[in-house]
Parts: structure tokens; sequence; C-alpha cells
């Protein structure tokens, strides 16, 4: 049987093939008794919007690359789905690419993997330099999220971080904790995710009139939950007892409370924990996990809406505004962790 056609809807609908289109197009000029025969003719008879043919007469592929670290983090398997919920919305396709903070692979991300098959790029690096991000002609429109890139230099979307960073230090303070570890942090002139948020806790401390000590700063290989055990292994191994920890994503913290655990200390009364992300995982551990929640829904639709301005200049061949900065919302969600911990000021 052939594939019905727009000109069979409009024979079954009674109406011209132009109106058809507008009512698949969605313009607000048509009746809505048009409309409904439309749509009834559309399902009566199983039509299907040609996506690929719209996209060609368009000079576009109809498919985005939305690239990230790892899948297997629980934060970007969530901004995935978001993200291709989103796409859908726009009859956008996503093809999902994941780099393993290999820096070629970012590179062949932002050089659009030497082909013209994707219309835009949703990225997520860990590698790139500022200069990576300036020499790149003939690139396809980009957005970046996170850290790993300066103001100016693309559209960028992410949470601020530095101020989630403070807001959690400053909510252990206010428990009365003072011997605070972040596990994951780092110090660097780079202004990597990780960098960004050590920084928000020292800017706590330091308003708070408290002592900055780089040693309270435990590195990790990865940031999954093996390495925040084994970051908390080896500091209590040394002697040394926290009585907060700031994580700097909720599988550190994870793994982290399982260690706490397995050596007999009480998550929150001895050691309060806080994460970052709101990933499902913590919101069922025993107990339930403090963590700064990133409105990803947010961060999905902003970089969808900015990578689709940007695929409309491309195809306008216009100059385009200067790269956007978007800052969207966060809140720290208390929990199990840390609530019920008291003050011990």
């Amino acid at each position: 049987m052939a594939r019905p056609r727009i000109k069979d809807v409009a024979r079954r609908a009674g109406v011209s093939e132009k109106t058809v289109s507008n009512v698949i197009n969605d313009y607000a000029h048509v009746s809505e008794r048009t409309r409904t025969a439309v749509r009834e003719a559309i399902d009566e008879l199983g039509y299907r919007v040609n996506l690929a043919g719209r996209h060609l007469r368009r000079g576009r592929t109809g498919i985005i690359a939305l690239v990230v670290p790892e899948l297997d983090i629980p934060y970007f398997a969530d901004l995935a789905a978001l993200i291709i919920t989103e796409a859908e919305r726009n009859a956008m396709t996503v093809l999902v690419h994941q780099t393993r903070e290999d820096r070629r692979r970012e590179l062949a991300a932002l050089e659009g993997f030497g082909s013209d098959f994707a219309d835009g790029l949703i990225l997520s690096p860990l590698t790139l330099t500022g200069t990576d991000l300036r020499d790149r002609p003939g690139a396809p429109p980009t957005v970046l999220l996170g850290e790993r890139v300066r103001p100016g230099q693309a559209d960028h979307v992410a949470i601020d971080n530095e101020r989630a960073a403070r807001e959690a230090t400053v909510h252990l303070l206010e428990l009365g904790r003072r011997r605070i570890r972040v596990v994951g942090g780092r110090e660097g002139t780079e202004p990597g995710t990780a960098e960004v948020r050590s920084a928000g806790h020292r800017a706590a401390l330091e308003a708070a009139g408290l002592p900055w000590d780089p040693a309270v700063l435990l590195r990790v290989e990865n940031f999954r939950a093996l390495d925040g055990a084994l970051a908390v292994r080896r500091l209590l191994e040394a002697g040394e007892q926290p009585d907060g920890l700031l994580c700097l994503n909720d599988q550190l913290a994870l793994g982290a409370m399982r260690e706490l655990h397995d050596r007999g200390l009480r998550v929150p009364e001895d050691v309060a924990v806080v994460g970052f992300d709101d990933v499902e995982g913590g919101r069922f551990s025993v107990p339930s996990l403090t963590t700064v929640a990133p409105d990803k829904h947010a961060v999905a639709r902003v970089a969808l809406e900015l990578l689709m301005v940007r695929i409309a200049e491309r195809d306008a061949r216009t100059a385009g505004a200067p790269p956007r900065e978007r800052v969207v919302a966060h809140r720290l969600l208390v929990r199990e962790s840390t609530a019920g911990a008291g003050s011990r000021a």
C-alpha cells in the first residue's frame, strides 16, 4: 500500500494542500474546525510528516549532536534524556556521543566530526582550552555546558557553581561543622567545575572568618562512587576524621557515605554529607542525600533555544549576536544526610 501523501490528506479533509501544510506547521490563522478536520484525516490515513524532506529543503540534516564525558554518570544520563525531549519538540533528532575525557574526541566533536551530518552541537567539555574554542573555522553552531569555558568563547549554559558551593558550605557551617573536606576538590587556573566549586567552598570559609587550607581538597581520579569511597578511606586511614563532607557530585557522596557506614561512622550524626546534581540514587539512599539540585530541565531547554537560534542565524547567513551566557537556577535540597544533624558549634 502506498504511503499517504499530503494531497491525500487534503482530499480527505476537503481542503487545499496549503491548508494541510499550515495545520502541520501549527499556523495560528487556521480555524479550529478546519484544523480538526485535517487532524482527523491525518489520523485516518496514517499520514506521517516527511521530516527528512523538510530538513533537506532548508539545507539541514535535522540532527544535532550531544557530546558529554560519560553517559553512565547519572547527571549526564538525566541531561541527555531532557535534551532529547526538547529536541523532539523542535522536530530534531539527537545523536549522543561520549568523549571519556579524551581531548581528541572533544576536538573532533568541536570540528563537527569532519562532516556536515549535524546541524549543531551541544558540548560538555573537560579538556578544551580557550584557543580551541576560538579557532574553529567552519565549525557547526555550538552551545557549551559546564564550566570548562571562559566567557565570550561560545554560547554557554550553566548554574552558578561558585554560589552553589558557597551555599552548601554555609549549610554545613550552620550545623557547627568545622572539619569539612571537599571530595573531588581541585585548585587551578582553568575554570573547571571542580575548581569553581572548590573556590566557592573557600569563599564561604573566608566569609565566616575561618582559615583556608588546600589540604581540605581531596582529589579523585574520577567522579564515581568508588572514587568517593576511596577518598574517604585514605582520609580515615591517615588518622583524620572530618565532621562534614562537601562532595562535588552525588556519585562521590554516595560512595563516601558507604565508606563511612563500613567504618562505623554515622551520617549525619558523626559526618554530615552534601552532594551535587540531585540524581535519583541520592533520593533513595539511606540516609537520603542532601544535594545541590541544578534545574536540569532549564539547562536542556535553554541550550536547545540557544542552539536553534544559532542554526537559524547560520541558515540566514547573518552575523549573529556575540556569545550568550545563560545562568540557570539551582537550589539546596536538605535531606537526611544533614537534616537532624544538630548544631555542634
